[in-house]
C-alpha cells in the first residue's frame, strides 16, 4: 500500500477493487477513470493507477490524505475526490467515469433530465462542467466539487462524470443509473419525442428516488457479479 498511516482492511482494498473491475465490466470506465472510498475523517483509499477492468487481486490501492499533496504515483484527477471528500462529509464513495451516452450529451452540454426512475436520483438533472479539459490542479477540482454542491453527479463537458454516494457501492449504483438516465435523455432527443415526454416533477422524483426495498443492494450485486 501507498500512502499515509490511515491502513486499509483487506476488505475495504477488496471493495475499490472489485468496483472498479464491475465498472469496467459494464463499459462505465475503460482505460480512464478510477474510484475510491472514504477510510476515515482524514484519509480515502483510491484505485490503482491503471485501468479498472485489468485491477487483479494483488495489485495495491492509494490512501490519500485529505491534507497536503496526492502520494506517489496517485493520478492527477484523484484531487476530484480529494476536494468532494473535504466539502462533504457524508459521501463515502467517489466514481471518476467516462459512460458513453453521458459523453455524448456532455459534448452538446446536455445532461439528463429525470424521465424515468433512475433519472430520479439526479433531479432536476445533474450539473455540467463546462470544460473539457483534464483537472490537473488544485484550484480547477475545487472549483468542479463547489460547483458539484450536494448532487449526486457531475457531468464533464466531453469528459465523462463525477459520481458520489454514501458509500461506494453507492457511488457504482449512482454511474450506472446516470448513464442510462442519458441513454432514455438521448434516445428521446433522436425519436423526437424530448419535449413531449415526461419529465419527472420535484415530489415525484423525490418520491421515486428511494433506497428502499434493497434498490441498492440488488443493484450493486448485479454489478459486481462476474456472470454479468
Amino acid at each position: 500500500m501507498s500512502g499515509s498511516s490511515s491502513r486499509p482492511s483487506a476488505a475495504q482494498e477488496d471493495l475499490v477493487r472489485q468496483a472498479g473491475r464491475a465498472l469496467a465490466r459494464h463499459g462505465l470506465v475503460h482505460a480512464y477513470g478510477h474510484c475510491s472510498m472514504r477510510l476515515d475523517a482524514g484519509h480515502f483509499l483510491v484505485s490503482p493507477a491503471k485501468p479498472l477492468g485489468l485491477v487483479a487481486d494483488e495489485d495495491v490501492c492509494s490512501v490519500v490524505p485529505l491534507d497536503g499533496p496526492l502520494p506517489d504515483g496517485v493520478l492527477g484527477e484523484v484531487r476530484i475526490h480529494r476536494e468532494i471528500y473535504r466539502r462533504r462529509p457524508q459521501v463515502g464513495g467517489v466514481v471518476r467515469s467516462m459512460p458513453p451516452r453521458v459523453m455524448t450529451l456532455g459534448t452538446a452540454r446536455i445532461t439528463p433530465k429525470p424521465r424515468h426512475g433512475f433519472g430520479s436520483y439526479f433531479a432536476p438533472q445533474p450539473p455540467l462542467w463546462d470544460d473539457p479539459q483534464l483537472l490537473r490542479n488544485d484550484e480547477q477540482a475545487a472549483a468542479l466539487a463547489e460547483q458539484m454542491g450536494k448532487a449526486r453527479a457531475i457531468v464533464m463537458r466531453g469528459n465523462g462524470a463525477v459520481t458520489a454516494g454514501a458509500s461506494l457501492e453507492e457511488a457504482v449504483v449512482l454511474t450506472w443509473y446516470l448513464e442510462d438516465a442519458a441513454r432514455v435523455e438521448f434516445e428521446a432527443r433522436a425519436a423526437g419525442i424530448a419535449e413531449a415526454g415526461v419529465v419527472l416533477g420535484e415530489a415525484e422524483a423525490a418520491q421515486r428516488a428511494t433506497w428502499s426495498g434493497a434498490i441498492l443492494e440488488r443493484m450493486w450485486a448485479y454489478l459486481a457479479s462476474e456472470r454479468t
